[in-house]
């Protein structure tokens, strides 16, 4: 299987999602979902196939984590990709994309922040997709805190563009943002300096928590801020990797109780690494959600 890096840097990103449960956040409806890196591989050799084992194991909600203005969504494009999604039962309020500073072969890629993103914003309302997220900055994006205030402004700028077709955009955390530069966190740099109302956070619940940080402390400070997280569970060895979700360390249940305070609207089951076949992980994931949190 792929690493993470190279899947990414190949234009075809991560993530699960889920709709919180009525019993934590009143909703009227109870969407059960997955973020579409998890099953990546199948994703790419057959898109349509793979929705519709998703939504046989009881997922009614995806998260996209491949678009690109070339590729589109999985190939297909939004009008037919949607007609895909409804046959299934499954919708997609979410969908992942780059920055697009770094380029490809010396060429820009398209369907990014910064290049083609009108055409990005227009191809995600076709779809229904409601929240566009920043998913993840490459080693040349990161750079020091005066780089992430330039990352600031442009978050906003794109942030601008997709309230005007009625998409909320967000940013997605991995644990580099919470390593420290002359004492100052990036993440708290992008927090302050990109408009609560055009930028929100997609809260990646495990890689917080591996960078040493309290997501409910996280809310407590920034109260309405993330409106998505990603529920990842850390298993209880020494390196801390990826597991199913139930069976590592992270106190959902608490978490879980702090909805409200955090804005959160979905969720999005997320395992970067199975151990076996993914749509293994993926169903003891929901089957714990449902049992547990749902």
């Amino acid at each position: 299987m792929s690493s993470r890096r190279d899947f990414v840097k190949s234009a075809t990103l991560l993530s699960a999602g889920v709709l919180v449960s009525p019993r934590l956040l009143a909703a009227p409806k109870q969407y059960i979902g997955l973020q579409l890196y998890t099953v990546r591989d199948a994703m790419q050799q057959n898109p349509a196939g793979t929705l519709a084992k998703v939504a046989q194991l009881g997922y009614n909600s995806v998260e996209g984590a491949t678009y690109t203005g070339s590729l589109k969504f999985y190939g297909m494009e939004p009008a037919a990709f949607a007609k895909v999604l409804r046959e299934n039962g499954l919708i997609m309020p979410s969908s992942h994309y780059m920055l697009g500073e770094a380029q490809q072969n010396g060429q820009p890629t398209q369907g990014t922040i910064l290049h083609g993103w009108d055409k990005a914003v227009d191809d995600a309302a076709q779809v229904g997709v409601k929240y566009m997220v920043c998913a993840y900055l490459l080693d040349t994006e990161r750079g020091n805190l005066d780089h992430y205030k330039l990352i600031a402004e442009h978050l906003n700028k794109a942030g601008e563009r997709c309230k005007k077709a009625g998409i909320q955009l967000c940013y997605h955390n991995h644990d580099f943002e919470f390593a420290a530069q002359a004492g100052k966190l990036p993440y708290d740099v992008l927090l302050s300096l990109t408009d609560k109302s055009l930028v929100k956070m997609e809260l990646d619940l495990y890689w917080a928590t591996k960078a040493g940080h309290d997501p409910v402390a996280l809310f407590k400070a920034n109260p309405g801020r993330f409106p998505l997280w990603h529920i990842k569970d850390m298993d209880k060895t020494a390196e801390r990797s990826f597991t199913e979700v139930g069976n590592g360390s992270i106190d959902f249940k608490r978490i879980f109780a702090e909805a409200k305070l955090a804005g959160m609207q979905y969720f999005f089951v997320e395992q970067d690494k199975t151990p076996g076949s993914p749509f293994d992980s993926i169903r003891q994931s929901i089957a714990y959600l449902k049992r547990t949190l749902v």
